[in-house]
């Protein structure tokens, strides 16, 4: 191992990566000087988080014989305010916005969640603000900024009283244009600062300088009811932190759009931390594939309580600026992640018609599943998985054993209920799962134009892989490509992200009609914001870079497409390139676009730039090559004239038990594969269960396994060979 970091010794550079689940805390420890890479797990720690964070970085630290001292950096990601939003725990919260627009979230959107056949049975809900929590100030700007009538201070200050007395101490306030001029926006704030000092406040024109006042109004108080919790858990972390290493070292927290940004900067801007954990994963796993070679891979992130899913193109995760969380939009940039609640501690249960349903209600890490005797009192997607074998008896390579026997009384009861035998059961509820999950993967996929058939499915979670082989069989893929550590994937993708600032301003006008100078003006402000930005994170102006992308349609569409757009000065040749770039983004996406159609104008909408600092990214080591014996790449003889057992690693097994893989089938007496022990070239056909520290990758019949040079694990049908 390397020196440790005693008086007198080198000082090391150690960044650490720690993503904070509902059952697990992963850490990723990155040493900058040699360049080594360490992961761990710990068990999360709900009544409070920091617990488990700083027990996290402590056994990492163990590990690799570090202390506090050494560590440079810490990159974080949480889901504090996206169980806030998903569990619908919103706070009294308050609103304030422009005299004659009380009613903006009873009307919201006409749209109805999967189609209008749903309209006569959906019911809209409730409102994150009720009527009567809603005070108006007059005023009026226009869509250019000009204000029409003068901002009404008489009202301003009886609407900040109002909210005192009424003891409600969050608030948004979205004044209508304010996107275009935050002046009254600003004079309400400096009165609810005079007046409610105690109050926490968003305005529309710093969270979202973008026109559509429903989901601008929605944006900024998400951004308002999660940034209390936010700003007390950052807080927290930053003080234990702080008392654990005795030094201040940068912190960083994963946002939504693929970046991180400092502990400091994000309590001022909660609202882009609200896909944290699930961002980091599918960056992580971005990389690996791209590494490995798989340019286009759909991912699966499995938890403990939930699974998130999302594409990748080109080594790149897709963007979306019209995502929700929970019943709630929010339109800001983030990585499009669909999350179905299909994790380990899934609770199966009969619904009312007697049927077998699995989730979305989940048992947590406390107390989570009946194996974990901790006192859970249903079973769980967990407790199918021990008792058919799938994974073993206990977790963390031996650290939290498991209930088997507990396990197995829950859901024999459960079968008892349903009329089924034990396995009937046990697999079915697993199949639910498998299609809860594939259909996430149809909507970030198929729903989106996609042919699922191109792509390869990544692994990773504690539990994301352990349905793989069904969901190739489900959906029909090219395969899955496993990372080493899936467990502690989104830990790992934490180091790999850049810090990153985006910044919108809507300018609405024609292609034939726009104002280069004014389009250059808007996003020189806005490239001087990100700069100042980048500066305030400690980025040298040489190592700053730019993204500028802008929001198109054509003339009379409802939403647009955003299209990446180049550097340089704004003229005639600069419009061609990004309209000819529109045109070939909007056939992409739908299947025509209006090129040299003179009837059909290009309209410009929301202007946007990407402040990003980079940092240094872990290296992707090759692996080292299997033993001579278990080359069977050279064998003479087919492999259907081989005994299943000569397919297998033997320097790699580790014992056999009995699996239960098809209900139909009954029991297989499979291999058990420990993956530390696999080289590249390995490889083997299942049925075959292959076991690491943090997870585990039950190999089905008919499925063949090969370690790459990256010693992931690449799986496919032995009938796509």
């Amino acid at each position: 191992m390397t020196q440790d970091a005693t008086p007198g010794s080198t000082q090391r550079r150690i960044r650490i990566g720690i993503d904070t689940g509902g059952t697990f805390t992963d850490v990723v420890a990155f040493d900058e000087d040699s360049g080594e890479l360490v992961t761990t797990k710990t068990p999360s720690t709900p009544g409070n988080p920091a617990d488990g964070f700083i027990a996290g970085i402590e056994k990492i630290l163990d590990i690799v014989g570090a202390t506090g001292s050494d560590i440079s950096a810490v990159s974080h990601g949480t889901t504090v305010a996206t169980n806030k939003l998903l569990e619908g725990k919103v706070e009294a919260l308050g609103f304030i916005t422009t005299e004659g627009y009380e009613f903006m979230l009873e009307i919201a959107r006409q749209s109805v969640p999967d189609g209008y056949g749903n309209s006569y049975f959906w019911v809209k809900p409730d409102r994150i603000v009720p009527a009567d929590r809603v005070r108006t100030v007059g005023g009026r700007l226009d869509f250019t900024g000009t204000e029409i009538r003068p901002f009404d201070e008489d009202a301003a200050v009886a609407a900040a009283r109002w909210f005192r007395d009424q003891g409600i101490t969050t608030i948004g306030v979205c004044f209508l244009h304010a996107y275009a001029n935050d002046d009254h926006e600003l004079r309400m704030r400096e009165i609810l600062r005079r007046e409610h000092p105690d109050a926490v406040v968003s305005i529309s024109s710093e969270v979202l300088r973008e026109y559509r006042e429903y989901e601008r109004a929605m944006t900024t108080l998400v951004d308002a009811a999660v940034k209390p919790n936010v700003s007390r858990y950052v807080t927290n972390i930053s003080e234990r932190l702080l008392n654990f290493t005795g030094n201040e070292i940068p912190f960083y927290v994963m946002k939504s759009n693929g970046g991180v940004l400092s502990a400091d900067e994000v309590v001022h801007q909660p609202i882009t931390t609200v896909l944290s954990g699930p961002a980091a994963g599918a960056l992580g796993a971005a990389l690996i594939a791209k590494v490995a070679g798989f340019p286009k891979i759909l991912t699966c992130d499995g938890g403990g309580t939930s699974t998130d899913v999302s594409v990748v193109l080109d080594g790149e995760p897709t963007l979306t600026t019209e995502g929700t969380v929970g019943a709630y939009p929010s339109k800001i940039p983030m990585i499009d992640v669909v999350t179905v609640g299909a994790g380990g501690g899934s609770i199966a249960w009969l619904s009312p018609e007697g049927t077998l349903k699995v989730g979305p209600h989940s048992a947590g890490a406390d107390p989570g599943p009946l194996c974990y005797g901790k006192g859970g009192t249903q079973p769980t997607i967990t407790d199918a998985h021990v008792t058919l074998g799938r994974i073993p008896p206990h977790l963390l390579g031996g650290e939290i054993p498991l209930d088997v026997d507990a396990a197995r009384t829950g859901i024999a009861d459960l079968a008892e209920q349903l009329g089924l035998d034990f396995e009937t059961c046990a697999t079915g509820i697993l199949e639910i799962s498998a299609w809860n999950q594939a259909n996430a993967l149809r909507q970030v996929s198929v729903k989106r134009g996609l042919d699922v058939r191109d792509f390869m499915l990544t692994t990773f979670g504690g539990s994301g892989s352990l349905l793989a082989c069904r969901l190739v069989d489900i959906l029909d893929l090219a395969g899955v490509v496993v990372p080493p550590n899936p467990g502690n994937v989104s830990a790992f993708g934490l180091l790999t992200v850049d810090v990153k600032n985006d910044y919108v301003q809507t300018h609405v006008a024609k292609e034939s009609a726009l104002d280069h100078a004014a389009v250059q003006a808007v996003l020189d402000d806005l490239t001087d914001r990100a700069r100042e930005a980048l500066e305030k994170e400690g980025f040298p102006a040489a190592e700053h870079r730019f993204q500028r992308t802008i929001d198109v349609r054509y003339v009379g569409q409802a939403f647009e497409v955003r299209v990446a757009a180049p550097e340089g000065v704004v003229d005639e040749a600069y419009v061609a390139q990004v309209a000819e770039t529109f045109h070939a983004d909007h056939r992409q996406l739908y299947g025509y676009d209006f090129r040299g159609d003179s009837d059909q104008q290009v309209e410009w909408v929301n202007l946007r730039v990407t402040g990003i600092g980079p940092i240094t990214r872990p290296e992707i080591k090759r692996a080292p090559s299997a033993p001579t014996e278990s080359g069977r790449s050279g064998l003479v003889q087919p492999r259907s004239r081989l005994r299943q057992e000569e397919l297998v690693p033997q320097h790699a097994v580790r014992g056999r038990r009995p699996v239960c893989f098809d209900a139909g089938q009954g029991y297989v007496d499979t291999p058990v594969i420990w993956r530390p022990d696999l080289g590249a070239g390995d490889s083997f056909s299942g049925p075959a269960i292959v076991e690491e520290f943090g997870s585990t990758i039950p190999v089905h019949p008919g499925f063949e396994v090969v370690v790459d040079d990256w010693a992931n694990l690449v799986i496919r049908k032995e009938s796509a060979r």
